[in-house]
């Protein structure tokens, strides 16, 4: 791959119009400004993270943890770009755009989760690979559908989706986002053919064509034809890193706030990532400050600033297998030794202390139910939709989705993506409207 073609400023679906303007703000930058004041970015604030929405303590859901992620890719990239500058000073690659196109995807990276944090994405896998979705898989093969599209249902494959469909009545190209952008997101750069369970995978049937039409453009080679599977896109990994970095350390954050962690054990988690010697300076400093929150705060920062660096330094150390299709493994595997240890006892801890805490376990609870009754109901409807009820309820679906379509696969992505775009609290309210549970006001 080259620096020169990967870092390329048209638009998808507006590609006739490519060069016809000139802006004061270069087209990265217009990608991040355009996802910031749009309505599927601003519903993060109702979609969870890890922990239920906030009651009165605060933490984070999918809009704040974007925004930091955004800012960290940010710096990441500020860090790669301006080493790749040095490296080939003559080369006519944007690379000070690097920033702008990694902090636009990293805003971009999580709008295709469902409401219900990762459990919302294992509802819609599971109802159909063992609940009652598992009838319509005849109908869905027997119609050129994807089956494995639904059975691995991944957001990342969603957030695709919902930057480059065209909607019904929208325009040409979803979103128009810069195609580099949007290939930073591919997280998983191939087919759910090849998700072998796992539940990751980079694009559905129906978007296929479009990634290989990005991919094209930005000359990122096939690694396989069928079932699709591409090189990763370069900046990926500072996406990946910049996620990694946040929901790691945020989440043990949070952990403390809801006296899930203790203040003891939250700080030998974030001062582990440093020598001893370091350490002792660390902790000097923290105690010029009484309020605790702020001494974590300063400890978190350190981390992510720490983690910032040595992360840029492994794609700067690696570009060239990067660029080359032969590295294949996040940025945050390849970090110092004492680094990564410390990074995997934060990584044990959240799995063994803060993924099955009960609230986080309720909200799952609770996920799987509500998604999985809103799903049954708009199936059936989709599958009978001469039936009064089933009439009643696609009309209460919005004119956008194909819910009308004559392929049984659309029409099934179709309900994915109107359940998908719900937050948690308009799935809660629509799940209690269609079961009785609570009525309009009169």
């Amino acid at each position: 791959m080259e620096w020169q073609k990967l870092l390329s400023s048209k638009r998808f679906g507006m590609e006739e119009f490519h060069d016809e303007r000139q802006h004061d703000r270069s087209d990265f930058q217009r990608d991040y400004d355009r996802l910031i004041f749009s309505s599927p970015f601003r519903r993060l604030q109702n979609k969870t993270q890890v922990f239920p929405l906030p009651g009165s303590v605060f933490v984070h859901n999918r809009l704040t943890h974007s925004l930091e992620v955004s800012s960290v890719g940010r710096s990441i990239s500020l860090m790669v770009s301006k080493a790749l500058r040095n490296k080939y000073p003559d080369s006519p690659a944007a690379f000070e755009e690097i920033g702008s196109i990694v902090a636009a995807a990293c805003l971009a990276h999580d709008l295709g989760n469902p409401p219900f944090g990762h459990s919302g994405e294992k509802a819609i896998a599971t109802y159909f690979s063992e609940g009652k979705g598992q009838p319509l898989y005849h109908d869905i093969v027997k119609g050129d559908g994807r089956w494995e599209d639904f059975i691995n249902f991944d957001g990342n494959a969603n957030s695709i989706r919902l930057l480059t469909h065209q909607f019904i009545g929208r325009r040409k190209g979803g979103f128009a986002m810069t195609y580099s952008m949007l290939a930073s997101i591919i997280k998983y750069p191939f087919s759910s053919e090849l998700a072998h369970g796992k539940g990751k995978f980079g694009f559905f049937q129906a978007e296929e064509p479009d990634v290989i039409k990005i991919a094209d453009e930005l000359g990122i080679p096939k690694l396989q034809e069928q079932p699709l599977k591409l090189a990763r896109y370069p900046l990926v990994y500072l996406v990946e890193a910049a996620d990694d970095i946040c929901y790691k350390i945020m989440d043990i954050e949070d952990a403390h706030k809801l006296h899930i962690l203790t203040t003891e054990r939250t700080i030998d988690l974030f001062i582990n990532f440093f020598p001893p010697e370091k350490q002792e300076k660390m902790r000097r400093t923290m105690l010029l400050v009484n309020d605790v929150n702020e001494q974590l705060a300063y400890l978190r920062s350190s981390v992510i600033g720490l983690l910032v660096n040595e992360c840029a330094q492994v794609f700067i150390d690696h570009e060239e297998d990067i660029l080359n299709g032969t590295f294949n493994s996040p940025l945050i595997k390849h970090i110092p030794e004492l680094s990564s240890n410390a990074y995997k006892v934060c990584t044990d801890y959240s799995v063994k202390y803060i993924y099955k805490a009960k609230d986080v376990l309720d909200i799952e609870l609770a996920g799987h139910r509500i998604i999985g009754l809103l799903l049954d109901t708009f199936m059936e409807a989709i599958r009978n939709p001469d039936k009064a009820y089933s009439q009643l309820l696609l009309t209460r679906v919005p004119e956008q989705y194909e819910v009308q379509d004559p392929s049984l696969y659309t029409r099934v992505l179709a309900i994915l993506d109107y359940i998908s775009g719900m937050t948690d609290i308009y799935a809660l309210d629509l799940y209690r409207k269609i079961t009785g549970m609570s009525l309009p006001a009169v």
